[in-house]
């Protein structure tokens, strides 16, 4: 995979608020359902040219944090309702509690497609420039936390489309000319989306760092190998470390198919069918850094694939994770003993005073539970849904918004705790006789003098009974113990036994032999762009 650049995601310091319209019985501002997330992405568009400042225009109540709270205002599609809904529909239906995390990619969104509707004589170029200007406001108004979400208004789409029409009056209007909040929400999750990828792609890329400059300062280092968590095979562990940094390149390697998959644009869809109006959609696109607009208009607003793509590659994320801190538990244990974490990446018990406990890993084997869940919840959200948009998918945002804060912060410390551990080397060798790790390379030394490998494995099977039998290793034997089981035992068997000798025996593409794995750590350090 070809070098990529990485944009960075950053939490929100805003300190917006949630205003309720509603009853003293509502959740305050400060109720853990309020106490959401947001990401603040760096996404420059080519329609957000320079302008010149523009002038301060008033807000009303809604906006000034410490004004009285404003009556519940209409809604802007009631104009066929006589009534409004309830206080416990609109707070069972509200979003906005949870899906301002949107809010710079809902004005990119607005800020594209106003240009549009100039270009194309549906809105003047002035009142573009009006709706520019509003909304430029808003986005700094949310940033330095003086804009007041209010939930009568329902969503991150509804609050800032009132809240120009509040600044900016008439020309806000004609914002949502053929747009509908289908494809417009779509539009803002896939810009979401992409931004996350680009972050989650940066910390893989940390991680892949961090384990290769690790495997980098243990060159030599023999542990021994597993399969069934049982004594195998002597191994590299540079070459073990690397196995791990291969994982993660798949994992980058699905988000970045991902996000090319995703990469296309729903913007002027409207509900579901398009529009009649004559509206530019590939303009938009562009505008937005799409490959190009979405070929039907029902599959734009009612596709969620590109959502369950992304958390099944955080899913993925997270099972190699919580592999690699499993690992890293059990190692750091005084049964093994591999491995001693420094105090920076360790915790310890509020009762033993000598405990000392890798924590962070054993929570990043606990947080995956939370990545697999979410990837659940969006396969049986979507699984029942006629075409094309339904309310149901007002759910998909709170799991993807948790799946990616939580892999993010899951390679961070995996990353953070690669750059803290130290491997017991006098331990690790102390523990390799045990388990008889170069038999493999025994039987491969009778395949060598033509005996079929099978029959070697019981040659090789019997020298190990006898092994067991004497409490000793195979390289203990000596040449008349081992041509009482095969004469056609040599001297060359010795070159053979022991874990060093059976390391320099491996020479196939990818094993574990020295040279191989020199080729695999020089290839990382190149890939990497890394100067170590």
């Amino acid at each position: 995979m070809e070098s990529m650049l990485f944009s960075s995601l950053q939490s929100s310091s805003s300190s917006s608020t949630i205003h309720s319209t509603q009853n003293p019985n509502l959740p305050s501002p400060n109720h853990p359902r309020n106490q959401i997330f947001s990401f603040s992405f760096r996404c420059p568009l080519t329609s957000q040219s320079k302008r010149p400042p523009p002038p301060p225009v008033s807000c009303c109540a809604s906006q000034q944090p410490n004004m009285a709270a404003p009556a519940k205002e209409a809604k802007l599609w009631g104009g066929r309702f006589e009534e409004g809904v309830t206080d416990a529909v609109e707070r069972f239906t509200e979003s906005i509690s949870f899906d301002k995390a949107l809010y710079k990619h809902d004005i990119m969104g607005s800020r594209a497609h106003a240009s549009m509707l100039a270009k194309q004589g549906l809105m003047s170029f002035s009142d573009k420039d009006s709706i520019l200007e509003g909304l430029d406001q808003i986005e700094k108004q949310i940033e330095l936390g003086e804009f007041v979400w209010r939930t009568d208004r329902e969503d991150v789409h509804m609050n800032i489309e009132a809240a120009l029409t509040d600044l900016i009056g008439e020309p806000a209007k004609k914002l949502h000319t053929a747009r509908s909040r289908n494809d417009q929400v779509s539009t803002d999750f896939r810009l979401w989306c992409r931004d996350a990828i680009d972050t989650i792609l940066a910390r893989i890329k940390h991680l892949q760092v961090a384990l290769v400059s690790l495997a980098k300062k243990n060159d030599g280092v023999i542990v021994p190998g597993y399969t069934h968590l049982q004594r195998a095979q002597p191994v590299l562990l540079q070459h073990h470390l690397l196995a791990y940094v291969e994982q993660l390149e798949r994992d980058a390697g699905r988000l970045v198919d991902c996000r090319v998959r995703l990469n296309f644009c729903p913007l002027g869809a409207c509900a579901l069918a398009g529009t009649g109006l004559p509206i530019d959609r590939f303009m938009t696109s562009d505008a937005l850094g799409f490959t190009a607009p979405m070929r039907n208009s029902m599959d734009a607003v009612s596709d969620r694939d590109f959502v369950l793509e992304l958390l099944s590659g955080n899913a993925i994320i997270a099972m190699h994770l919580s592999r690699l801190g499993e690992e890293w538990v059990l190692w750091a244990s005084e049964e093994f003993g591999f491995i001693t974490p420094s105090d920076s990446v360790s915790t310890g018990s509020s009762i033993m005073p000598q405990k000392k406990n890798p924590d962070p890993m054993e929570l990043v084997r606990g947080k995956s539970a939370r990545v697999f869940g979410n990837l659940v919840t969006l396969q049986v959200l979507c699984k029942g849904l006629p075409l094309a948009y339904n309310r149901d998918l007002q759910e998909d945002k709170e799991p993807v918004f948790d799946s990616v804060k939580t892999i993010i912060g899951m390679l961070e410390v995996s990353a953070e705790f690669a750059q803290n551990i130290t491997y017991n080397r006098e331990r690790i060798q102390k523990s390799l006789p045990a388990g008889h790790l170069d038999a493999t390379t025994l039987a491969d030394y009778l395949v060598h003098k033509g005996i079929p490998f099978r029959t070697s494995h019981d040659i090789v099977g019997r020298a190990v009974a006898l092994c067991v039998y004497k409490n000793c290793q195979l390289r203990e034997l000596n040449l008349d113990e081992l041509r009482g089981i095969n004469t056609v035992f040599d001297e060359g068997v010795y070159d053979y036994l022991g874990v060093e000798n059976s390391i320099k025996k491996f020479s196939s593409y990818g094993s574990t032999g020295s040279e191989c794995v020199a080729a695999q750590l020089d290839f990382w350090v190149s890939k990497l762009g890394l100067n170590l």
